[in-house]
């Protein structure tokens, strides 16, 4: 790499599974004089840190987007400055609920470096002390700028010119003091490491915006649930029909007035043909009245009911990007995906701007690669070069019309089609080897042993499909004889499956 154009400094925008990764392959490579990784919690984990507490006055918004629920803050003139606290609603808090386990299993979910304390799937209190640890491991915990918020993002040079540059906004809290501290700091390249489980995402029903006026604290989002003990003797219908639906309808039964409604637009790979016992499956959600009645599709309605919770996913946001000054938007919110990406990884028009975290597939195992190949470009020691802008504008094109066609995400990748090999070996191939004097991380393989593990383990069965090892089928909630054990930890609370090649076997992230 050309003296004038080298890397010197990097920011990385997240502390959680996504930043540790990065920071550890940048790190390695022992090339870049300045890494720094910006973390607005109180300590590194991302998404997977727990608050008992649920935030309290979550703005909720039928149909609204995260530029109008999670806009940018107005940036003090003159900086630095010190200012009195931020009052706005920045979706700090995670998710987590307190019975919430893992669904991807433990020996493909770590990276390859480092591995769960136990496995196949742990409490959410693992994943959260591995990325801490993680740092530490790497000693890279002392890159950390903790409860620093990146307010703003601005490109100060050309897209075009042979030297980028990036100036970053920070406002760090002072729990002490009780004030903000606001700065700017300039880095060569940029890491959007940052997640996307912060803003929740609930769609637009006839009647929902004036119901929730009417009923206020009635409807909720399944990112304020912790604990089925407040909705104990509670007439509760949950909206969805994926991963936290099936964990929250499970938790649920066991304190709710029975039967817990469910509405669904199609059948989750866990349905069976009929409902599990205390459960009663309802269609989408047509309108809500005044009176508190909900209708369904099928003309049917539910009267009286006392919680609706909303397991409709999250939206990701780019508060802090300036599009502005940086001549486009981050994130296209029409077709849902990044704008002007490559491999979910790079983009079109800025060299020195990366983003790893993105896909939903094999969290955190595919950070990894997408984070070492990051590194080794930025470095100049890339075995293979990015292809030139047509080719990347016609991946993303062609993408957009397949995943159309199909009816699917833009970066939902899929494992049982060969998908999430062939996008991994395509970053494996761009990172190549590390130097043989030690410097730089080598991608993983996919090993053996890894690819057993995704499609024999699951969390949770699929009715009519699992079977053992001897064919026996299993029913809900079973674990299995055969493998009793793995990674030392008995099976008691997952599946061991032989499955046909009919479905994803990620489709459940």
């Amino acid at each position: 790499m050309a003296e004038d154009s080298r890397i010197r400094s990097v920011a990385i925008i997240g502390a959680g599974a996504a930043g540790a990764i990065t920071a550890a392959a940048f790190a390695a490579e022992k090339y870049f004089e300045r890494i720094q990784i910006f973390e607005r919690r109180e300590c590194a984990g991302g998404t997977w840190i727990y608050d008992s507490s649920s935030p309290s006055k979550l703005p909720l918004k039928p149909g609204s987007l995260p530029p109008e629920l999670d806009p940018s803050l107005p940036v003090p003139n003159n900086l630095p400055k010190i200012t009195s606290p931020n009052e706005q609603e920045r979706f700090t808090q995670t998710p987590i609920y307190s019975s919430l386990t893992t669904n991807v299993p433990a020996i493909a979910m770590s990276f390859s470096d480092l591995p769960f304390a136990y496995g196949p799937f742990v409490p959410h209190h693992i994943p959260k002390q591995y990325i801490e640890s993680y740092f530490a491991h790497h000693k890279t915990d002392s890159l950390l700028s903790l409860n620093t918020t990146v307010e703003d993002v601005s490109l100060i040079s050309p897209p075009n010119s042979a030297k980028e540059k990036w100036k970053l906004t920070l406002r760090k809290h002072d729990p002490v003091r009780q004030v903000d501290v606001w700065w700017e700091d300039d880095f060569d390249a940029v890491v959007l490491a940052n997640g996307h489980y912060s803003v929740p995402f609930i769609p637009e029903v006839t009647g929902l915006a004036a119901y929730m006026e009417l009923y206020p604290g009635r409807v909720q989002h399944s990112k304020t649930y912790r604990t089925p003990l407040l909705y104990t003797n509670k007439k509760v219908l949950i909206i969805g029909n994926s991963a936290s639906a099936k964990d929250l309808s499970t938790d649920l039964l066991s304190t709710v007035a029975h039967p817990l409604y469910l509405s669904r637009r199609s059948a989750s790979r866990w349905d069976g043909p009929s409902p599990p016992p205390g459960i009663i499956w309802k269609p989408v959600v047509k309108e809500y009245r005044m009176d508190g009645r909900i209708v369904f599709d099928d003309e049917s309605s539910v009267d009286g009911v006392d919680s609706v919770i909303y397991c409709t996913g999250y939206l990701p946001s780019f508060p802090f990007w300036d599009a502005k000054n940086n001549g486009r938007e981050i994130w296209d919110y029409k077709k849902n995906k990044l704008a002007k990406t490559y491999l979910h990884t790079f983009f079109h028009d800025f060299k020195t701007l990366g983003i790893v975290g993105m896909p939903r597939v094999l969290t955190f195992r595919s950070f990894e690669y997408q984070a070492i190949a990051l590194a080794r470009l930025w470095s100049g020691r890339q075995t293979k070069d990015l292809p030139g802008l047509e080719v990347q504008e016609r991946w993303e094109k062609e993408r957009e019309i397949l995943r159309k066609r199909q009816g699917k995400k833009f970066h939902d990748v899929e494992w049982e089609t060969g998908e999430t090999l062939g996008w991994l070996g395509e970053l494996y191939e761009i990172a190549g080897l590390g130097k043989l004097t030690g410097e730089g991380r080598t991608p993983p393989v996919m090993g053996e042993e890894v690819r057993w593990a995704i499609e024999n383990l699951r969390k949770y069965p699929e009715p009519g499909k699992d079977k053992d090892e001897k064919g026996k089928g299993k029913g809900e909630g079973e674990s299995v004889s055969g493998e009793d054990k793995l990674e030392g930890r008995d099976a008691e609370e997952w599946v061991f499956v032989i499955r046909g090649a009919e479905k994803d076997l990620l489709s459940f992230i």
